[in-house]
């Protein structure tokens, strides 16, 4: 076995950890089971749950085995916000989400057992072996194994308990159905290591605290860092927006544009987190970032990454010829209507009812000029552009002939502010 551990460290994966020597022995005698949890709160997990697969990957190419839980019964409570209760879904939603975000995330792990003769993951929902549990069993066979002391200095019950809000018992026993998630998994698949958040610490070490106290066994667990930008915000907020791993809820096109558009610290920094490039081109890419900013090697690099890995090779070539497209470097009739919509829907558009506006009204309308005035000087001096075309005359109105797959004009102002307009 690869010394996974020395991998995760060098990338930054690792933020905490139970024994580190006894865990490297371990991983070393192996193979080990291992697992990460996920909670169906939304319909699809986001880009920054992708650093815990990054874990799973990592310690499945040295051999060892994945296992993947979608909470679908933790998913009815919620883990405690520091802030306020979660609204609690109905079960017929969170089973649906189950469903949908496990079939997302599988050929994250499914692709390389497949293609590398890997160990194939395993799923599994909590809820198969949470609701047969009665009152009485939870308090007894679990319950009576923690103490209420330590389940208190966790931060975000602390926080809630000094706040108006407070928090229910329900939102309080998560960390007893997460532990018990752990010990489940130990008796069922021999699973003998935890892996997730930070943010999750203390439930995961109190699941390797449950199976040392019911079972007495050994068992290990470590932590990712909390991924934000420089100025603090988290990851995968964009001008308020979510980017989500679905592409009915992100399209791949606005995903590849995510991590394109990042800032250079922050590629700099992700780069070695997500990327399983060698070590060494890593850092040619870090250097060159450095030096020529412009390259913006490490957000390119970030985006083909992680585009590939989401939404697959074909939806990475599409949106890389989206992109080279809607700024003049591509045709844009090669792209497919699906693609193109996409990409000009997260470029701003707007839609015409009925007959066509002029050039320089449409250019207004979409806001790439704020008035008409704007818009005939802007033509004058050749930065107005008709799907890709120099457009001459701001008085010009679209021929049937302009409009593109899906009923589309691409309007560009310079080089990089474009706008679609569509037809009712």
């Amino acid at each position: 076995m690869t010394d996974v551990i020395d991998e995760l460290h060098r990338r930054g994966l690792i933020a905490q950890s139970t024994d580190e020597e006894a865990l490297r022995k371990h991983l070393a005698d192996g193979p080990v089971a291992y697992y990460c949890g996920f909670d169906p709160t939304a319909e699809s997990l986001h880009v920054g749950h992708l650093i815990q697969f990054m874990v799973l990957r990592a310690l499945q190419r040295a051999g060892h085995q994945p296992i993947v839980l979608v909470g679908g019964a933790t998913g009815l409570i919620g883990d405690p916000r520091p802030t306020s209760e979660r609204v609690l879904n109905d079960p017929a939603t969170v089973a649906g989400w189950v469903h949908r975000i496990r079939r997302r995330v599988a050929p994250f792990l499914d692709r390389p057992a497949a293609e590398q003769g890997l160990r194939a993951p395993v799923y599994v929902d909590n809820l198969d072996w949470t609701a047969p549990l009665s009152a009485i069993d939870f308090l007894r066979d679990l319950g009576k194994h923690f103490r209420v002391n330590r389940m208190l200095a966790k931060e975000a019950v602390s926080a809630r308990l000094n706040s108006d809000a407070g928090i229910s018992y329900t939102e309080f026993s998560y960390q007893i159905l997460q532990a018990n998630d752990f010990r489940e998994l130990f008796l069922r698949h021999g699973c003998t290591l935890q892996t997730g958040g930070s943010d999750q610490w203390g439930n995961i070490t109190a699941g390797v605290d449950l199976v040392r106290r019911t079972e007495g066994a050994a068992t290990h667990a470590l932590s990712t860092p909390l991924i934000t930008t420089a100025d603090g915000r988290k990851i995968g907020k964009t001008e308020g927006a979510t980017i989500w791993l679905d592409p009915e809820l992100t399209s791949p096109y606005a995903f590849f544009q995510y991590w394109l558009n990042v800032d250079d610290v922050d590629a700099r920094s992700w780069l070695p987190l997500f990327s399983e490039r060698p070590a060494e081109e890593v850092a040619a890419l870090v250097a060159e970032s450095e030096q020529r900013p412009a390259s913006r090697a490490p957000q390119r690099a970030l985006a083909e990454e992680l585009t590939r890995l989401v939404h697959g090779e074909d939806e990475l070539r599409q949106a890389e010829a989206a992109g080279r497209a809607l700024f003049g470097r591509d045709d844009l009739t090669a792209l497919g209507p699906e693609t193109l919509g996409a990409a000009l829907r997260e470029a701003g558009s707007i839609t015409v009812d009925e007959g066509t506006p002029t050039v320089a009204a449409l250019l207004q309308r979409t806001g790439l000029v704020s008035s008409l005035s704007e818009a005939r000087r802007t033509v004058k001096e050749g930065g107005a552009y008709l799907n890709n075309e120099r457009v001459t005359d701001a008085d010009a109105v679209p021929e049937e002939s302009d409009w593109l797959p899906g009923g589309w004009l691409v309007l560009r102002r310079g080089k990089r502010s474009v706008a679609g307009v569509r037809r009712a």
